[in-house]
């Protein structure tokens, strides 16, 4: 259960938590309903489907 005091985040805040992690099979699932894949990826509650996103190493840039 969600320990939220108002409502849950919107699917699209950086706000909600896990609820359930299941990294052996590379996915979480968050309170707001949202599924997050380990590759940046998600499955939001309405469907919609956020591609993943994620930065490889190779094209990070390091401040000096």
């Amino acid at each position: 259960m969600c320990s939220h005091q108002a409502l849950c985040p919107s699917a699209d805040s950086r706000l909600p938590h896990v609820v359930s992690a299941h990294h052996e099979q590379g996915w979480s699932l968050l309170c707001n309903g949202a599924i997050v894949f380990d590759d940046s990826g998600e499955l939001l509650p309405d469907g919609s489907v956020i591609a993943p996103h994620r930065v490889f190493a190779e094209r990070l840039t390091v401040a000096a």
